[in-house]
């Protein structure tokens, strides 16, 4: 007499069990049904942390076949041990020191034009600027620049950086700018009206920064717009509120900081 299984699918229609990968640190997956993409950076009881290239979080469950791998569906279990610690960062994305104390304060300094400008500056850069000793100081407008530059006597031993708003082709920003000739200056600039525009609109969860009529104020045209209270001082805070690293500013004013920072420290 014949005995059958109590599983009547045939052969052929039956799923190959998914292979198991450990969950490690920086291990990129796709989860299956949702379509998000992300590293992993946590792995706890029966759950996975992925975060994606724009710095969003999510927590999935680790269930089987569950995740894609390089294009293949896995199975995504604990490791057998520990995974390697990531590195402490600092807002900025550098390596943080801990218990580093902050250098003497170099002879070079960093002007930056704008009170908002120089506070996201000091948020995002503070720790990477106190260890190397470099201080920020605020640029009231562009107009002082050629009269800040002549005071402070640049040289090889003190050289200078300049972080200016709006600087593009044919402005009045850019005229004044191309006038300090001195090497030992370096002037760069961001391309928007505004330093709010450096943020990203997903780290404020806008779909976009509003495009305000050409001759209206731009902060309180962007505050009518997205049904702010007409208060810019607060919502500026707001804004510098929702920023917690460099991964929620654009690259156009992370690339110009970098390159003051390493100027003024070379």
């Amino acid at each position: 007499m014949r005995s059958y299984s109590p599983d009547l699918t045939p052969p052929w229609k039956k799923r190959r069990p998914a292979p198991e990968v450990a969950a490690e640190p920086d291990l990129v997956v796709e989860e299956v049904t949702t379509g998000f993409c992300g590293a992993v950076i946590r792995c706890e009881a029966g759950t996975v942390t992925l975060e994606d290239r724009f710095g969003k979080h999510r927590v999935f469950p680790m269930e089987p076949r569950g995740f894609l791998l390089e294009g293949e569906v896995v199975t995504l279990v604990r490791p057998s041990s520990p995974g390697p610690v990531r590195p402490a960062r600092t807002a900025s994305g550098s390596v943080a020191v801990p218990g580093a104390r902050a250098r003497v304060a170099r002879a070079g300094r960093i002007y930056v034009e704008g009170r908002h400008d120089a506070e996201l500056v000091e948020k995002v850069w503070g720790d990477d600027l106190r260890i190397e000793g470099v201080v920020v100081e605020y640029l009231e407008g562009i107009d002082d620049l050629p009269a800040v530059v002549a005071d402070f006597a640049p040289s090889a031993d003190a050289r200078l950086g300049v972080l200016v708003d709006h600087l593009v082709p044919g402005s009045k920003e850019s005229r004044i700018a191309a006038s300090v000739t001195d090497p030992h200056v370096l002037v760069v600039g961001h391309p928007y009206i505004d330093v709010w525009e450096a943020v990203k609109p997903s780290a404020l969860g806008i779909g976009s920064w509003p495009r305000v009529p050409h001759g209206q104020d731009w902060k309180t045209g962007v505050c009518r717009e997205l049904g702010w209270p007409d208060n810019t001082g607060a919502a500026w805070q707001h804004i510098l509120s929702r920023v917690t690293s460099y991964k929620d500013l654009e690259p156009a004013l992370l690339g110009r900081v970098e390159e003051l920072i390493d100027f003024v420290t070379a």
